[in-house]
């Protein structure tokens, strides 16, 4: 919707209904990048394709998703913000219906696409929607508001899969986003207007952009969700996307700096707070996505936990954020957002470097305490980042702000998915090497242990020729828990590091300069 000289200014709503009405789309579009994980056995079974095929139902939904995040600001100019919102949501959530109906994995991974795609643009829309409906001293609220969907629906979407899944089927994962979605349809045509500055910047179309970011974004993304899969560089494809990623995104970022009316206006970079934002968020994508994937993995693999324990076994984190952000958001105004963000980013490492500290003996509480007060600290680091960031934006490129913010933070989980189960695997297969190399015949506690192990099995009926296979079978499988166990400990003290790394990061930015009373927002 294009502004039109003497329009009427919109019409005056309640902030909060505004957050409620742009929430239920982002909560959905989020909850689907982790919800259908759990899920992905029983879609193959059913769809009569192997585990790794069906992973394909999240590589072609991350895909589209990725490609269409940053081109968010430049759609809602073009198209209308309001347009595009209700297009998006429309869009999700048939597609949605359409997954859950898919009859082979074929289609499915298709409706998977036309879902990433419709999906993208929500989040940054929802964003800059809501940093626009409050007044700047009230923004730290409204991100604490925003912040509940972005880092507690990625923590509740396992949980939520596992029990729509083992209760009833795997497609009702696709159909509990149509009721959500029908109330966000509703709620967005009743309450959210486009401010008189959403306009079209010309009826040009920078299509070599938009082409070489979904040829550049496109390539990233494949690669870091297939990379670990192919064995990175040994494979043939996977150079190949490396290639087109960095020709891709290196022709892009020239495109746009030069071209006269961008997709993607990367000037906003000229503000350091924003640009030290976009770095933080970065890695708070690839430390939070990293250590999500790790420890349900532990869980499962290494104390036991079944897929759904597993998956309320992580609910504390959610629950810390829950709890934190709502209270965060009137702390930053109030406290300085520069040293909640400091303060968060030391828990976010202590935290982490304390699940470091987990052995194959760990109960429930070992793992609550860390995973509860790391819920506080994403709180403190996400609420007062996002709105540093985006203090210094002016209102008419807020759009293109949030949008390079989401794809980013994006990014960067994919990054730290990445980085974290390559670590894990490269650091299991090095810890075993090093403990099997003191397991030998001639240790005398290898004897023992070697001794006491067969002896056991023989009690149980084996002869000494099986006992004693079996011995040396278990005697390896224990070696190999140890090095399992040995490789978490190292990549999550690892990402308690980068946490620490990032403080001086802080120094950088300016706080926020609007704290007082400002004028009425619509």
């Amino acid at each position: 919707m294009s502004a039109v000289p003497g329009r009427p200014p919109p019409p005056q709503v309640n902030p909060w209904i505004v957050a409620v009405a742009v929430m239920f789309a982002t909560f959905m579009e989020v909850l689907d990048t982790t919800v259908v994980n759990v899920s992905l056995p029983h879609i193959a079974g059913s769809l009569d394709a192997t585990v790794d095929e069906s992973t394909w139902a999240l590589t072609s939904y991350l895909v589209a998703n990725a490609i269409i995040l940053p081109l968010a600001g430049w759609l809602a100019n073009h198209f209308g913000r309001k347009r595009l919102l209700i297009a998006s949501v429309t869009g999700f959530t048939m597609a949605s219906f359409l997954c859950g109906l898919a009859p082979n994995l074929e289609m499915l991974v298709l409706f998977r696409v036309i879902q990433g795609m419709t999906g993208g643009a929500l989040q940054p829309l929802s964003q800059a929607v809501l940093l626009e409906a409050f007044p700047p001293h009230e923004r730290g609220k409204a991100m604490g508001f925003w912040g509940l969907g972005i880092v507690v629906a990625p923590i509740f979407g396992p949980v939520l899969g596992g029990w729509l899944t083992d209760n009833y089927s795997w497609r009702w994962v696709f159909y509990i986003n149509i009721p959500v979605g029908i109330v966000s349809l509703v709620m967005t045509k009743l309450y959210v207007f486009d401010p008189p500055y959403i306009e079209r910047k010309s009826d040009k179309v920078d299509y070599w952009g938009i082409g070489l970011l979904a040829v550049g974004v496109g390539a990233l993304q494949f690669l870091l969700d297939k990379g670990q899969e192919e064995d990175w560089f040994s494979s043939d494809l996977m150079r190949v996307l490396l290639v087109l990623a960095v020709v891709g995104l290196v022709a892009f970022v020239a495109r746009e700096l030069t071209t006269e009316h961008p997709v993607v206006d990367l000037h906003v970079f000229k503000e350091r707070t924003y640009s030290a934002g976009v770095f933080l968020m970065t890695v708070l994508g690839f430390v939070l996505y990293g250590s999500l994937v790790l420890l349900p993995i532990m869980l499962q693999t290494l104390l036991g936990y079944p897929s759904l324990q597993a998956g309320i076994a992580m609910a504390p984190r959610g629950m810390g954020s829950f709890l934190a952000m709502p209270v965060i958001g009137v702390l930053v105004a109030r406290v300085g957002a520069r040293k909640l963000l400091a303060l968060g980013l030391l828990g976010g490492s202590v935290t982490l470097y304390w699940l470091g500290e987990l052995n194959l003996s760990a109960g429930y509480w070992d793992i609550f305490w860390p995973q509860f007060i790391q819920g506080i600290s994403l709180g403190l680091l996400f609420v007062p980042l996002t709105t540093i960031s985006m203090d210094p934006i002016a209102k008419e490129k807020m759009g293109n702000a949030t949008s390079i913010f989401n794809l980013m933070r994006n990014l960067g989980g994919s990054m730290g998915i990445a980085a974290s189960t390559t670590l894990l695997a490269r650091h299991g297969q090095a810890y075993t090497s090093m403990l099997a190399a003191r397991v030998t015949p001639y240790d005398p506690a290898t004897q023992s242990m070697l001794e006491s192990m067969r002896r056991a099995f023989m009690a149980r009926g084996a002869d000494f020729v099986t006992a004693t296979q079996r011995a040396h079978a278990a005697l390896f499988g224990l070696v190999g828990r140890q090095a399992t166990m040995l490789a978490f400990v190292s990549v999550f003290r690892l990402l308690a590091l980068i946490f620490l790394l990032m403080l001086p990061l802080v120094l950088i930015m300016r706080s926020p300069r609007s704290r007082g009373p400002a004028t009425p927002a619509h």
